[in-house]
């Protein structure tokens, strides 16, 4: 049977179900066309575990349940190979039904119309919209009136934080850092002074990777808050007093001085330039460096702290202030409102897809869905504890615990249900024992810890336009170069580039983002 035959008859079985006298015959027909394929590529929920796999029973329930056969691609985990994936897909028209797309490919594609609007879809997921999809989450895709993609609550605010190696401070008797300068001391030490005491020259004072999104400039959020010691954290300064790119302020050359003179004392991980999220977060666990800025739970979750922990019983980390520059100024980075937007290709919509979409998101919120791609099967995975929340504590097999490392793949599609709600908080962030050391750990903790420090608020940078693609690449290669030893940074040279920046459309870019946040109350 042709596959609109199959959509057609789906549809039939959605309405059906909505419908008080919706006969036994036309659920047996609906039936009997066979489930719709919906293709999906989703973001993974934990990059470094694999994708679900092909007997999970979820897929089975789907089909049974919902008539739809349900066909599931990760992304790459690294944001920038997501939007080449995205993008190449949109200009061969090749898009699947269902897929997360950060905001600036999300802008691109919604111009050239290979995604559709989804105000139509809204009614059709009564539940889900009303935990979902809220005002601003509609606004936050809304081009020219319509809505072209379900903007879903993304991460917390502020959960990301800088770390440091306290058993490292305290094999070398130093306290813990405040000022770039007490910074730059420690990471020498940490570089130099084999503070794991294994007779090896192999561990640096900082570990980053490049990390770039609309709103953290050229080097990205690793770097930010170096950047924040002088002000000019993230690609936007949204205050009254000196609204604009942060990139043409005379402090950013200072930032990126400092940042600088940490590659040239071999005092970061030479491989910065070439970790990706992966790398990066295997390196850590593997004791290359002592200084980091991570994510709450993909440091102190049990699944994620695992491997450190085997490798470093003894071996600790503490979230500490960001350093303070030379005016007193410090940032961890900028912060946002965060949503991830699911679009939905024109394809699908015009090969009938649409209510079939809204039914399989409608169930991913129901009380099943929700449990079942969040945490798993209860009595198996979990159990409901006496705070409401899902726990493994009194489940038969603690080895096939949510929370572990093996389990992780059963709930890879978690984020396209959660909405930070009360019980994913106390779910998603319990307390534990590292196995090894026996530590008590919280991922929930650790956020509250790192949502307290030094923040830089810079609500709607993330919907203001982006530069074009000449702009873009000189900006991110240049800032780049300086710091690899391309390009000689000195004043001169550094001038030299700002002003070619503007030739290229900098003046322009900064003109229209500062106009687009007067126009919409960003600036305060």
């Amino acid at each position: 049977m042709k596959e609109k035959t199959k959509i057609a008859a789906a549809g039939l079985m959605i309405l059906c179900l909505a419908a008080v006298g919706c006969s036994r015959s036309q659920d047996q027909a609906s039936a009997a066309s066979g489930p719709v394929t919906i293709e999906l590529w989703y973001g993974a929920a934990v990059t470094e575990a694999g994708s679900p796999p092909a007997d999970w029973k979820v897929l089975q329930l789907i089909k049974e349940k919902l008539n739809i056969n349900l066909v599931l691609s990760a992304l790459p985990s690294n944001e920038m190979d997501q939007d080449v994936k995205i993008n190449a897909a949109a200009a061969a028209n090749a898009l699947p039904d269902l897929f997360l797309v950060r905001r600036d490919p999300f802008l691109n594609i919604a111009r050239v119309g290979v995604i559709a609007p989804v105000d139509e879809l809204y009614p059709m997921m009564p539940n889900r919209t009303k935990v979902q999809y809220d005002a601003d989450s509609r606004g936050f895709t809304t081009i020219n009136g319509k809505s072209y993609g379900l903007a879903s609550p993304g991460v917390i605010a502020k959960n990301e934080g800088v770390l440091i190696r306290k058993d490292w401070l305290d094999k070398l008797n130093l306290p813990v850092p405040v000022t770039t300068e007490e910074f730059f001391t420690v990471m020498k030490a940490f570089t130099t002074q084999d503070p794991d005491g294994n007779g090896r020259a192999d561990t640096y004072g900082y570990g980053a990777f490049i990390e770039i999104n609309n709103i953290e400039e050229g080097l990205g959020r690793r770097f930010d808050p170096f950047f924040g010691a002088w002000g000019v954290a993230g690609t936007w300064n949204l205050t009254k007093a000196d609204p604009g790119l942060n990139v043409r302020k005379p402090a950013y050359f200072d930032a990126l001085s400092y940042v600088r003179r940490m590659v040239d004392e071999k005092v970061i991980d030479p491989n910065w330039t070439s970790y990706g999220k992966d790398d990066f977060r295997a390196a850590w666990k593997q004791g290359r460096f002592g200084i980091m800025r991570e994510q709450n739970a993909a440091f102190a979750a049990e699944s994620n702290y695992a491997p450190f922990d085997k490798n470093f019983p003894n071996g600790e980390w503490i979230v500490l202030d960001p350093p303070k520059g030379p005016n007193g100024q410090q940032s961890v980075g900028v912060y946002t409102q965060a949503y991830r937007i699911y679009a939905v290709s024109t394809k699908a919509i015009q090969a009938g897809k649409g209510p079939v979409i809204a039914r399989l998101l409608e169930w991913m919120s129901s009380d099943e869905g929700y449990y079942l791609l969040g945490w798993g099967e209860e009595g198996v995975n979990y159990v409901i504890g006496p705070d409401g929340a899902p726990t493994v504590n009194g489940i038969p097999d603690e080895s096939k615990g949510f929370t572990k490392p093996e389990m992780q793949p059963y709930t890879q599609l978690r984020n396209m249900v959660y909405y930070n709600s009360e019980v994913e908080l106390l779910a998603r962030y319990p307390t534990y024992k590292a196995p090894t050391s026996g530590k008590t750990m919280s991922a929930l903790i650790t956020l509250l810890d790192m949502q307290k420090r030094p923040w830089t608020p810079n609500i709607g940078a993330d919907a203001l336009p982006s530069p074009n693609a000449d702009l873009k690449r000189f900006y991110e290669q240049g800032v780049v170069e300086f710091l690899t030893g391309q390009r000689t940074l000195n004043q001169a040279n550094w001038n030299a580039w700002v002003a070619e920046f503007d030739r290229l459309g900098g003046v322009e870019w900064e003109k229209a983002g500062i106009a687009a946040a007067e126009a919409n109350g960003y600036i305060k």
